[in-house]
């Protein structure tokens, strides 16, 4: 032995009954997921929020942005401009304004806006 090791004091490890041990990780692990639920939703407002600012300087659309009503997508649609919103069949759109008479401005969950034709819509 060295001189270091000489004066070292061996602590005996303590150990701890498997259930407490067991309630102890499901605690931490609960603990993690809340503050992973609370990063990802910052992310997902910090997001719609950057989705709206683009929206209204694309659109300049300066009235409140309020929700029509709600219509589904009857077929899968590929956007062909920029202002355009791709959709898919079935998608759930919230109806914003109804700047032209044959297209309407929506949102998808994912937050982003642009104009979807009237004809590939399904209004409730």
């Amino acid at each position: 032995r060295g001189k270091d090791e000489k004066y070292k004091v061996r602590m005996p490890k303590l150990r701890m009954v498997r259930e407490y041990r067991d309630i102890r990780k499901s605690i931490d692990d609960v603990e993690r997921n809340i503050s992973k639920f609370k990063k990802s939703s910052e992310e997902k407002s910090r997001k719609m929020e950057k989705e709206e600012k683009l929206f209204r300087e694309t659109f300049m659309y300066e009235k409140e942005i309020r929700v029509l009503g709600t219509a589904t997508a009857e077929r899968s649609v590929p956007s062909q401009r920029r202002a355009d919103l791709p959709v898919t069949a079935g998608e759930q759109l919230d109806v914003i304004d109804a700047a032209q008479a044959h297209a309407v401005i929506c949102r998808n969950s994912r937050g982003r806006y642009g104009y979807v034709l009237v004809e590939h819509l399904n209004f409730r």
